[in-house]
């Protein structure tokens, strides 16, 4: 049973998190995607792997995902950017880490790196997606979609099964968190995961995040006919074999 706690920013704003406890060593920490939460798959595929292997874990839900506060459509990356950035300083304090970004979570890994340089010993992205919100979203919708956001404020996307509320605000704060124009100097283990058949994120995308460290140990691995999530069990087996090559490296 996964025993999740809470830890309150202000009197309204609560954020839900997942951590194992191991004082002195080196973290793992999971940023999930846009409209996930830390319930699923990948969370308690991690927090179990860093049980067995006596690491520190956070997994961080962003304020309007899941059971944290504040409403999805009033948050953006600057907001989330911010949580993942209060959360891993009071949870890990001054200890090392390794980030693993999934989808939307590499745009906010990326984003850390700017506050925790030196602590951030590791990067492993999973179907990364920096900058979707322009270049996946925004590029190709619609003009009638476009004029609707623009009109409304907001619209609702029915996709895959699933409905986004994109609000305007949203778009207009990504353009202002740009990151593929940037270059990480650190040199530390980095390594970019994506499924071959991933119809959400294209791989390019993870080769784009490669591109952005110009000193790191990099590696792109392509996972035959995997998808966006590569959440099943031998995708997840294949994932934490990589996670295990760049702690290795790190230790």
């Amino acid at each position: 049973m996964r025993k999740f706690k809470f830890i309150k920013l202000t009197k309204s704003k609560k954020l839900r998190y997942l951590t194992n406890y191991y004082k002195k060593n080196l973290y793992i920490v999971f940023l999930h995607g846009f409209m996930s939460d830390i319930e699923g798959a990948k969370p308690l595929n991690f927090q179990n792997f860093c049980k067995r292997k006596k690491l520190g874990f956070l997994a961080i839900e962003y304020s309007g995902h899941g059971k944290s506060s504040g409403k999805f459509t009033k948050e953006n990356i600057t907001s989330w950017s911010n949580d993942a950035k209060i959360v891993i300083k009071k949870i890990i304090k001054k200890n090392n880490f390794i980030l693993i970004g999934s989808s939307m979570g590499s745009w906010i890994s990326i984003k850390q790196f700017k506050y925790f340089k030196k602590q951030i010993k590791g990067f492993l992205g999973i179907g990364s997606a920096p900058e979707f919100l322009e270049r996946l979203m925004w590029k190709k919708f619609t003009k009638k979609t476009k004029n609707e956001i623009v009109k409304n404020g907001i619209c609702h996307l029915k996709y895959g099964g699933y409905e986004y509320p994109i609000s305007y605000q949203l778009i207009k704060d990504g353009r202002k968190n740009k990151v593929l124009n940037k270059t990480i100097t650190s040199k530390i283990p980095v390594t970019m995961i994506h499924g071959s058949k991933d119809e959400v994120v294209p791989v390019s995308y993870s080769r784009k995040v490669i591109s952005l460290f110009r000193n790191a140990k990099k590696s792109v691995i392509i996972i035959n006919k995997g998808d966006h999530s590569l959440s099943s069990k031998r995708n997840l087996k294949k994932i934490n074999y990589e996670l295990n090559k760049i702690i290795l490296n790190v230790i």
